[in-house]
């Protein structure tokens, strides 16, 4: 009995041992291919079996395999798979993964992407899969609503409309840039979302810079940069079908087809998409089509070309005007109401709509001249038409206090556009009394970005480039529809007088604006040793305006044409990186520039005479220090930053008493920006992960404003008022934010996401009529809110074809909220004009990849 344990425990012991030696251990870190980006998230699986693990959060990853030797096959989506034999435990250093798209890297070097732990900025990446996962029907801005310092709202609720804040500053001072192209508009700064509502459907990766970023072009990035990488073109053959059904009769329909590279060398991509439905909000209706175009051609190893075109045509009703707490209340339709549309012969009509299409073209290419040095060119265009519809002549779309309206179809009812054209027919050879019109704003912009990058050393990189743009924007309001009138009378032309006008005809102004821009950018990385990165940049810029004025002046008068007035800015910033260890590290940075004044700041009110040829650069200030954390299961970041901001150019836009919009151009004012910011991702089982973020924010106004003045909507001077509002808080963004999220998955197919977001300290934008004194109150803050959102998404196959099903429900448990607002009299809610949120909605769609 003895020597038979003794056999077996022998034979078992062998067996364990032979175990053992046909294992092997393998490490390694999976990094994304020129940039040298870690890819969290990676597959590693050793071929021909289920044995396999992800990566972390640095990219690395350590693998036990059932064989002394084989392969292992490593992948991440967007990317091409890589295949490592090995035998034996192996250390297998750095392993690069190429993008599955033609030119994806170059397009990178353009567009400034950060790196983490390597870059010294505060950034926060959102890859393909988590905007299609999350996007649904919000506003593509939305999609970083969970980012610190992120506030993104739907605004009026209108298609498009939606807008973001980053650190407590306005799209106008947030760099918004597709492809390392800025399309922030060139006289205002301003970014109309509804002119990218394809933007979801072809995004690689999107990627926020919160503070000065890491962009070497000198441009808005005060609060910071969102940087949108879309695809270019795929290496291999294939596409994709897919469709949504959502709440009020939301319905999309699209395709994506690549050829993959073809023997020729050339690849194309293109992609479409439409979209229609009625919307949450009354008189909201939409219809757009979005498209997508890539041809890319490698023309030999050193010379890659790509051409692309992205656009969407589309035409949507507004909620232009915000009305008062008790409006919403009164009214049966709730926060839903809308007064900006009516019937007119039993139709739809919009007192207040947009309608725009702004396709943009890019000519890559990306010349690889050594193995140290390559230079990336990008040469686009994009011509600009449409703009938005309102009224003129007598407005006639008000109500009372009671909800009544002369005009209107009953209480808080739609307007009735019929009785308008009655009292039109009747007024006979005198024309129309009250009309629709629309505020056009097209434009024709074209640019050339060049960036060099060389290695002047192992561990030091040169990029320096050029950046030139030329921009003229058209202004003017045509009128749309006369209501049954014979003409409307317009005497605004100086050129034509007291005109008889037609549907089309321009009418009340019409005036050009020209910008140039002229600007030259160096940045220097260092790479003291792989735990110690440092960089300095530097840039200048030369800004030109122009005003053309076609109505206020004669043809034959010289100053129709103003000169140009230059404006000079210059950016200087840098910052370090110090990994402590494998994982700790921390980061510093600091910047200073200058930033042209506003065009509208040099063209006072609205004409060629009162120009403010002197007038000063605005002045920012940025400093900045973080720390990061990254372990197998935990990535963690601290943000703590500062920016200071004089001589702001500031427009306000606001509604007067009598329901029509005014603008104010607010000069000189100053502003300080503090804040705090955390966020996480923790992996709790292979199952689970779960993120968050909290944000912290202190933004006030630090300077008086004397002698603003105040234009109605057909650019008349109707009020000069001063501004006392040093201390007050900085509206229109939450101060206070935070996000928890759940993504679990149910199978290896199913997988169930949770999120929960906060807004709290958020303040109201003020109404620069209502601040004119000493001791003005503070803008009205707002309630505090909470918002649900959950996704369920499945996939599977229908024959060959790999098919996903996602089912999104937003704001799940129907809470009411205000989103934002406009203070009126002493900061009471009463007060206030505001844009009540959405209420639950819901999508679900399917996606068919072939």
């Amino acid at each position: 009995m003895k020597k038979t344990i003794q056999i077996m425990f022998t034979v078992v012991t062998l067996l364990f041992s032979t175990v053992l030696i046909a294992q092997s251990t393998l490490t390694g870190t999976v990094l994304e291919a020129g940039i040298n980006m870690p890819l969290p998230g990676a597959n590693v699986v050793e071929k021909g079996t289920a044995n396999g693990v992800v990566t972390n959060f640095d990219g690395k990853f350590t693998i036990t395999t059932s064989a002394s030797s084989g392969d292992i096959v490593i992948s991440y989506v967007g990317y091409n798979s890589k295949t490592i034999s090995f035998s034996g435990n192996a250390d297998l250093g750095k392993i690069e993964l190429t993008s599955s798209q033609v030119g994806l890297d170059e397009v990178q070097i353009i567009a400034s992407v950060a790196v983490d732990r390597k870059t010294p900025v505060a950034v926060s990446t959102v890859k393909a899969a988590e905007i299609e996962l999350k996007l649904g029907t919000q506003e593509f801005p939305e999609i970083l609503k969970s980012t610190p310092g992120v506030y993104a709202t739907k605004a009026g609720g209108g298609y498009g409309d939606g807008r973001i804040n980053l650190r407590g500053f306005s799209s106008e001072n947030v760099a918004v840039m597709i492809n390392g192209i800025p399309v922030n508009d060139m006289e205002n700064g301003r970014v109309f979302w509804s002119n990218w509502a394809g933007l979801g459907d072809v995004t690689s990766t999107m990627q926020v810079q919160r503070g000065l970023g890491a962009s070497k072009v000198a441009v808005p990035s005060i609060g910071g940069t969102i940087n949108i990488i879309t695809k270019t073109t795929d290496v291999e053959a294939g596409g994709n079908i897919f469709t949504a059904i959502a709440n009020d009769g939301y319905e999309k329909f699209g395709l994506t087809y690549s050829t993959g590279i073809m023997e020729n060398g050339l690849a194309v991509t293109v992609n479409a998409a439409k979209t229609t439905g009625n919307g949450y909000v009354d008189g909201t209706e939409f219809s757009g089509v979005n498209y997508f175009l890539n041809v890319s051609k490698e023309i030999n190893d050193a010379h890659k070309l790509s051409y692309s075109v992205f656009g969407a045509k589309q035409r949507h009703g507004q909620r232009q005007n915000s009305q008062l707490i008790e409006t919403y209340r009164n009214s049966e339709r709730g926060r839903k109401f809308n007064a900006d549309w009516g019937y007119k012969n039993g139709q739809i009509t919009h007192q207040e709509d947009n309608f725009y299409n702004k396709p943009q073209m890019s000519l890559n290419h990306y010349w690889t001249i050594n193995d140290k040095t390559s230079l990336s060119t990008v040469a686009y265009a994009s011509f600009g038409s449409g703009g938005g519809g309102g009224t003129a002549g007598e407005y006639k779309y008000a109500f009372d206090s009671s909800g009544y309206g002369e005009y209107r179809n009953g209480l808080y009812g739609p307007i009735d556009f019929d009785k308008i054209v009655d009292e039109n027919i009747a007024n006979g050879a005198n024309g129309s009394t009250s009309i629709l019109r629309a505020s056009r704003n097209d434009h024709n912009w074209y640019g050339v970005l060049s960036t060099l990058s060389t290695d002047l050393a192992d561990d030091l990189v040169l990029l320096t480039g050029i950046d030139f743009r030329d921009y003229t924007g058209k202004h003017f309001q045509e009128v749309t529809d006369l209501l049954g009138g014979q003409y409307f009378l317009d005497d605004s032309d100086e050129n034509n007088p007291n005109r008889a006008l037609q549907v089309g005809e321009k009418r009340s102004y019409n005036n050009d604006g020209k910008v140039g821009w002229l600007g030259a950018f160096g940045q220097l990385e260092y790479d003291v040793n792989e735990n110690f990165n440092t960089f300095i940049s530097l840039a200048l810029s030369n800004t030109s305006y122009q005003r053309i004025d076609y109505f206020n002046y004669l043809d034959s008068d010289p100053i129709q044409t103003t000169d140009k007035y230059n404006f000079l800015g210059y950016q200087a910033k840098g910052g370090a990186n110090y990994r402590l260890d494998d994982k700790n590290n921390v980061f510093v940075n600091l910047g200073y520039f200058e930033k042209a004044p506003g065009f509208d700041a040099v063209f006072l009110n609205f004409n060629n005479e009162n120009i403010n040829a002197d007038a000063p650069n605005q002045k920012i200030t940025s400093f900045e220090i973080g720390y990061g954390f990254r372990s197998d299961k935990l990535s963690g970041n601290l943000n703590l930053y500062s920016t200071a901001w004089n001589d702001r150019t500031e427009t306000a836009r606001f509604q007067q008493p009598d329901g029509t919009n005014a603008v104010a151009n607010i000069l000189g004012v100053d502003a300080m920006h503090n804040g705090i910011e955390l966020d996480f991702v923790f992996r709790a089982t292979d199952k689970l992960s779960i993120t968050g973020m909290a944000s912290i924010g202190d933004w006030r106004w630090n300077s008086n404003v004397e002698n603003v003045d105040i234009l109605d909507e057909d650019q008349n001077v109707v009020e000069t008022v001063n501004l006392f509002i040093k201390d007050l808080h900085v509206g229109d963004a939450a101060q206070t934010t935070g996000a928890l999220g759940f993504n679990y998955k149910l199978t290896p197919e199913t997988r169930l996401v949770l999120d929960y977001n906060y807004y709290a300290d958020i303040y109201a934008q003020f109404d620069p009529s209502d601040r004119g004194t000493q001791g003005a109150p503070d803008a009205w803050k707002m309630p505090d809110y909470g918002l649900f959102d959950a996704i369920i998404s499945h996939s599977f196959n229908v024959g060959p074809f790999d098919t996903t099903l996602t089912a999104r429900m937003n704001n799940v448990f129907d809470t009411e909220y205000i989103s934002d607002a406009r203070d009126g009299s002493g900061s009471l809610s009463s007060t206030a004009l505001v844009y009540f949120g959405y209420g639950r909605t819901f999508s679900i769609g399917a996606k068919l990849n072939f």
